[in-house]
């Protein structure tokens, strides 16, 4: 015998008057969640109702419809369209879409509406705002529209732009949401994929390895070269800065060393252009120097000048009221901003007057020079008056005749002294041009940012298999850190 199949009839749709709708109590959502009624309220102001009120017939002691309708499923609706009513956005009358449900249960209508509801997936809604902004609506409109603060728009499209391969192994459970995160610090699809297919190897997968290897060969901005420079000046010059807006990076990494390198030597040689006017036999510039670069070097001495009394007034009157402030506000919890304003300059002024100038002896500076390098707080270093043992001046015997005159100080047969400014090592002002088979042409920037990395891998391999080398090595870099900065 053949099967009836039962034919389903949908419940019947109707416009009804919003006055004629009541909440109902079989509504199961006791617990506030998700976005506000007044959030609602205005998107329902912005599109109007996008799903209709499930409703069920009011009846009265005999069974009778009374005309009036509860709302067992839809009750954030219902309390959004009654907000729109008090601010009299919607009248009492407007026409209501509804569902009008009979027979079963109104506890299982709205239990159902919510247990079969699924959530949109995240990928959903990354790709969704991507689409609301390839249509021409800025990150600030999708803002406003789903009442969300503009950073988790751009956290969105930012996860929107990860390669398409990764995304679809975020859609298909492969990885997880922080690991898709970590790939954002770079647009690079090629490398994310490479950094995800050697991963996939691996049994440790977490989002700081993600990150780790992806700014491999990049810069911190919290580098001291990086702020010297200035990130500003980096970027104007044409570098690119890699950004993480899921963590704090403290203002991301430097993608192109090369450019930056360049840009801090250009700054260095500017400062030593200006230090030759000074008289300097030699300059030397470099970013960092090692330690001891001055050994075996004697460091001229040289006289600071004394206050004058204008400036010595100046240093009392300043020292009277800092002191004055201090005692004033001592019993302070914290103190106003004009004062601890005020403290600071004044602060700012009196290390500036210990800051003096020292003079040396012009016939000493013509045979001293001066490093120039970039100290701990990245702020310019200069270390003037060391010279060297070849350019210390012979021992000469007493002279016989009561002729005293010493030749006048400056070059080879009285003349003027040209410094001369050496950058890393390598002169900047070369007596003769070199003939171009001997000029050691540089690396190109991928090349060194390979070899670099192939640099940095075989470290991390040979400090793996060495533990009491690599203590070693964490242990000396902490002691310079402790002992010599």
């Amino acid at each position: 015998m053949a099967t009836v199949v039962q034919k389903i009839t949908l419940s019947a749709s109707r416009d009804i008057p919003f006055n004629k709708l009541v909440l109902s109590q079989s509504n199961i959502r006791r617990i506030k969640a998700g976005i506000s009624i007044e959030e609602l309220a205005e998107d329902i102001a912005r599109r109007t109702l996008l799903q209709s009120l499930s409703v069920r017939p009011v009846l009265d002691a005999e069974g009778t419809e009374t005309g009036r309708f509860e709302v067992p499923a839809g009750g954030r609706r219902f309390r959004a369209l009654e907000l729109l009513v008090k601010q009299k956005r919607m009248t009492k009358t407007q026409l209501v879409p509804c569902v009008v449900r009979e027979g079963g249960l109104a506890e299982e209508d709205s239990l159902a509406e919510n247990v079969q509801r699924v959530a949109l997936h995240p990928l959903d809604q990354f790709r969704a705002f991507q689409t609301l902004r390839d249509k021409g609506l800025s990150e600030e409109d999708i803002a406003a529209r789903f009442f969300v603060n503009g950073s988790i728009v751009k956290q969105r499209l930012r996860l929107a732009a990860v390669s398409e391969k990764l995304l679809d192994v975020y859609a298909e459970d492969g990885m997880t949401l922080e690991q898709l995160m970590a790939f954002t610090v770079t647009n690079d699809h090629a490398r994310q994929e490479q950094v995800w297919e050697s991963l996939s190897r691996s049994y440790n997968k977490e989002p700081y390895i993600i990150r780790r290897q992806l700014t491999e060969g990049a810069v911190k901005a919290a580098d001291r070269r990086a702020q010297f420079v200035g990130i500003d000046a980096y970027e104007t010059a044409g570098g690119m800065v890699l950004r993480d807006l899921f963590q704090h990076d403290d203002g991301g990494w430097l993608q192109d060393p090369a450019l930056l390198d360049r840009l801090v030597a250009s700054r260095l040689q500017n400062e030593a252009e200006a230090l030759s006017n000074e008289g300097w036999k030699w300059i030397i510039v470099a970013a960092d120097f090692p330690y001891g670069h001055t050994a075996g070097l004697r460091r001229i001495s040289g006289e600071t000048p004394e206050f004058t009394d204008a400036e010595r007034a100046n240093l009392d009157a300043l020292k009277a009221e800092q002191d004055r402030l201090e005692e004033e506000y001592a019993d302070a919890d914290e103190l106003p901003d004009e004062i601890d304003q005020r403290l600071g300059e004044i602060e700012t002024a009196l290390a500036a007057q210990g800051d003096r100038p020292v003079i040396y002896d012009p016939a000493e500076i013509a045979r001293a020079g001066v490093f120039v390098s970039i100290d701990g707080e990245a702020k310019l270093k200069i270390e003037r008056g060391f010279v060297r043992p070849e350019d210390e001046a012979p021992i000469t015997a007493e002279p016989d005749g009561d002729d005293t005159d010493q030749p006048a100080v400056g070059g080879p047969e009285g003349g003027v002294q040209r410094t001369t400014i050496t950058i890393g090592g390598n002169p900047a002002t070369e007596a003769e041009t070199p003939d171009e088979d001997d000029v050691i042409r540089p690396l190109s920037d991928r090349l060194v940012t390979e070899l670099t990395a192939h640099r940095t891998l075989a470290l991390r391999d040979a400090l793996a298999n060495d533990p009491d080398m690599a203590f070693v090595a964490v242990l000396h870099a902490l002691c310079l850190g402790a002992f010599y900065a």
